[in-house]
């Protein structure tokens, strides 16, 4: 396959690392030191705020990060225009958790939210990021994909989800419907799920959908009308632009699909040539806890990794996908901030680009982000975090390990509002002197942690450990498999475990103690009122 020449603008334009690292230094705000945002004196002076959210988009996979494939000129100049944080992690490599820690400012442990299904009393009691700006004078609103549980879902003045239960009434999967294109969609859906379709392998197929019916056109076709028709508010917006993909099933359209050749190995997008073999696709999967060895040996219906080990095309056209997801919400990310710019917005506006988790996207032969088995891979738990504010954030890449629920007291503080006094406080620190040029408060480690396994990620170092299992983990005997640590500085694609290794022993000692540090200060206290039932094997 080749490359569309229409792709060319694109690539020739990129912007990697090495140049936004000489346009920050010459194009940053001239600030320093520590700055408080304060109220602004009337609601016109409000800024507005975009959060454009993405679900599974691995960190690396960016433009301006030197990845050897993946096109994102939009994303690029948005990067270029703030702060980039390289080393932003999620609290939970899996949806709600993530996506309620970020809406409340909580760890999930405290929420009692570990996994999806998880429900506790604690997240009846939370306060929700759009309630505390609806209640200071903004107009809220949530576009696609929201998972939310509780009172972390309150405060949106209008919201349409891709989910009939999400917005029942008025969903995307309604919207689709009364457009003729329900069984183009059910195509798509069934790549993963069945149902009239069969499955596809590795959950990919070209998706069937015109380019302006996908659940991210969608999103961004609401989240564009709400700008044009700010002209008519008197108060500020705070906007959730939430995109379904680049999670599964991956459904890419044949555009997008077209700017990577697919078709063998080669040297990558970038060069104008086909995509690049992942460093690890060829990992021996008895190296990787147990949940992603069943799935290297077929023991997933849908994640059927024994077939991409003897048919490579199968990895080629899952990653190529994968890469077309992300590059299809680039283009909606363009579109949104052209509004923004069209409307005369865009100097006002806090436009922020995250995710909830990454995607293996090949890396250690793996697809997906095999959240039920592991809690500990870069791949899946560091995730893009880009701020942009043209008033007050500078342009600059930071290093610093931040935690991606940092976003909660930051909107907060960038918008001059205080935080809520809660039952269960804030667990979330606020980037803003970051983000001015002043001096951050430098973090020893950060945590993330899901049912079975809590990762103490250090500057150099990351320690998993597994946790009680409960009964979810009967399938797989993970304390067999021994704890994880890897040097990231000697070991940056984390293939060598070196738990067992002498050299590591008072790396590993101080690691246990942060966690233990993590564990005193940071109480379960939600009890999930899900009973875990044993997760079975699905045979071949």
């Amino acid at each position: 396959m080749k490359r569309a020449n229409t792709s060319e603008s694109a690539r020739t334009g990129r912007l990697t690392r090495r140049d936004f690292m000489k346009t920050a230094a010459v194009t940053g705000l001239a600030m320093t030191g520590t700055a408080r945002f304060t109220k602004a004196a009337s609601k016109s002076d409000m800024p507005n705020i975009v959060l454009l959210f993405s679900d599974q988009h691995q960190a690396d996979c960016l433009g301006f990060q030197d990845h050897p494939d993946v096109l994102t000129p939009n994303l690029d100049k948005l990067a270029k225009r703030g702060t980039v944080f390289n080393r932003a992690y999620c609290q939970d490599g899996v949806c709600v958790p993530s996506r309620m820690a970020l809406m409340t400012g909580i760890y999930p442990r405290r929420l009692g939210c570990l996994h999806n299904p998880d429900v506790s009393s604690v997240m009846d009691e939370v306060v929700s990021l759009p309630s505390m700006l609806k209640k200071n004078g903004y107009y809220t609103a949530a576009f696609g994909k929201r998972h939310l549980k509780g009172a972390a879902d309150k405060g949106w003045d209008y919201h349409r989800g891709h989910s009939k239960d999400e917005t029942p009434g008025n969903s995307y999967w309604e919207w689709i419907e009364e457009q003729g294109y329900l069984d183009e969609f059910l195509h798509d859906w069934a790549a993963e799920f069945n149902g009239k379709y069969p499955i596809a392998d590795l959950a990919t197929r070209i998706s069937r959908l015109p380019e302006d019916k996908t659940m991210e056109a969608f999103t961004a076709k609401e989240t564009i009308k709400l700008i044009r028709e700010q002209k008519d508010r008197d108060e500020p917006f705070f906007c959730w632009a939430s995109f379904y993909r680049p999670h599964q099933p991956y459904n890419a359209q044949k555009r997008f699909l077209d700017e990577y050749d697919y078709s063998r190995w080669g040297k990558g997008t970038a060069e104008g040539d086909a995509i690049q073999k992942p460093p690890t696709l060829d990992q021996e999967p008895d190296a990787l806890p147990p949940a992603l060895e069943d799935w290297h040996e077929g023991k997933n219906r849908v994640w059927r990794l024994d077939k991409a080990a003897e048919d490579e095309q199968l990895y080629r056209f899952y990653i190529a996908s994968y890469y077309a997801l992300v590059t299809e919400i680039d283009h909606h990310v363009g579109a949104i901030m052209d509004a923004l710019e069209e409307e005369g917005l865009l100097e006002n506006t806090i436009v922020i680009y995250t995710s909830d988790h990454g995607d293996f996207a090949g890396r250690h032969g793996m697809v997906e982000k095999c959240a039920i088995g592991h809690n500990f891979y870069e791949e899946t738990l560091r995730v893009p975090l880009i701020v942009s504010y043209p008033k007050n954030v500078k342009r600059q890449q930071v290093d610093d390990l931040v935690e991606m629920f940092d976003l909660y007291p930051t909107i907060l503080e960038l918008a001059g509002i205080d935080l809520p006094e809660t039952k269960h406080g804030i667990d979330a620190t606020s980037l803003g002197a970051t983000l001015t040029g002043g001096q951050s408060e430098k973090r020893d480690y950060i945590v993330s942690e899901n049912w079975s396994q809590a990762t103490v990620i250090t500057e150099d170092h990351k320690l998993g450990i597994w946790l009680d299992p409960t009964e979810y983990a009967k399938s797989w005997d993970f304390r067999s498999f021994g704890d994880m640590l890897v040097d990231r500085g000697d070991d940056p694609h984390e293939m060598h475990n070196q738990i067992e290794n002498p050299k590591y022993a008072q790396i590993s000692k101080q690691l246990r103690k942060y966690y233990a540090d993590f564990t005193s200060r940071i109480p379960a206290t939600g009890k999930s009122e899900i009973v875990r039932r044993a997760k079975p094997k699905v045979a071949n």
